[in-house]
């Protein structure tokens, strides 16, 4: 008699659970795996406000899960295993280390739905990559800095020597270059996406070494509290707007907007439309920003920055427009030319006129 009525329960129980299901009350499951901390002001913290937007978009249709300062590697393929188990049906994972144990998780869970961020590899149909046009706000932060800058050294902190922080050296030395022939690039690379001691010390460094302007590719707002000690030195808000430390040495900022996306393809996999693609938007989509250009930066630089914004926004102009040549003066763009998507994506070398050599 027990075990019957345990066995109808049961019954009733998933009847109840396929039940909710079929009407399409089951909570879609969004998973998000994070190289740094929420806190950390800058790229954890973006991807964590489109998390918080996917939450406020669908209310109680969504369950959002997240686990921080997941180092790249095997780590990582670890906590992907783990939500997918747990019954997530769409995962984020947001930094480009992850993307070959991103592929790695897809494979074994194949009714699941994973999106990269920033990577190429779309080895399995579950799998989808998005990244953002950063390069584009460089050029921006590239104008206003060789604009005021006096030293005519600029300082930059540069996470690893792949093509999307290559791509962004190259496209602020482009045009800090274009405003200031005398400008010179100083890069340090920190091997780090987040770590503010090493940020921190890699811009006490940058300025030691005479840059009165310091750009970073690295997570933290380390960079910008040790410009605000020394005094006199530019920055850049980096992956968010750091507004706290405006109007100076912060005068502008790139900000990254991943809330649309993630509800975008959130709903995809609710409504049973998500299909494989890749996604690589700009400033004109809105899923790259510019924060606010303080009063700090000259009414006139201010008054170009903008409207160079506005040129990248409607496609009226190229971040990578020539005449440019490559750093071992070989030819690159020919004049008017502008790089494709293939070379942008794949870029490995500086262009002439940045000094040093990209790490191996």
């Amino acid at each position: 008699m027990k075990f019957t009525t345990m066995m109808a329960t049961a019954a009733i129980a998933l009847g109840l659970a396929g039940a909710a299901f079929a009407d399409g009350h089951e909570k879609t499951k969004v998973g998000f795996v994070y190289v740094g901390p929420i806190g950390d002001g800058g790229w954890t913290h973006e991807h964590d406000k489109g998390r918080l937007a996917v939450e406020a978009e669908f209310g109680d249709a969504v369950e959002t899960v997240f686990v921080e300062n997941v180092a790249e590697g095997p780590d990582s393929e670890r906590v992907m295993t783990q939500m997918a188990l747990d019954g997530a049906d769409l995962i984020f994972t947001t930094s480009f280390g992850y993307m070959d144990p991103t592929n790695n998780v897809a494979a074994k869970f194949p009714d699941v739905k994973f999106e990269h961020a920033t990577g190429f590899k779309r080895l399995h149909p579950n799998v989808s990559t998005y990244s953002a046009r950063f390069y584009e706000g460089r050029a921006i932060q590239g104008h206003i800095a060789g604009n005021m800058t006096e030293s005519n050294i600029i300082g930059y902190i540069g996470s690893f020597p792949i093509p999307e922080v290559i791509r962004g050296i190259n496209s602020a030395y482009i045009h800090a270059k274009k405003v200031n022939p005398d400008v010179e690039f100083k890069i340090i690379w920190v091997y780090t996406w987040f770590d503010p001691a090493k940020e921190a010390d890699a811009a006490k460094v940058l300025i030691e070494q005479g840059a009165d302007v310091v750009l970073q590719h690295t997570d933290s707002t380390a960079p910008q509290a040790a410009a605000q000690e020394a005094g006199n030195v530019v920055t850049f808000g980096q992956a968010s707007d750091m507004g706290q430390y405006g109007p100076f040495p912060r005068v502008s900022s790139i900000i990254d907007d991943w809330a649309p996306y993630y509800i975008q393809r959130t709903r995809a996999v609710m409504d049973g439309t998500w299909e494989q693609k890749d996604t690589w938007d700009g400033i004109g989509p809105g899923m790259v920003g510019i924060g606010e250009i303080s009063d700090a930066v000259p009414a006139n630089v201010k008054a170009e920055a903008l409207a160079l914004k506005a040129a990248l926004a409607d496609g009226s102009y190229h971040a990578f427009t020539g005449p440019l040549k490559k750093q071992d003066g070989s030819p690159f763009l020919a004049e008017g030319e502008t790089a494709d998507d293939g070379t942008l994506a794949g870029m490995n070398f500086y262009v002439e006129g940045i000094e040093g050599d990209i790490p191996q």
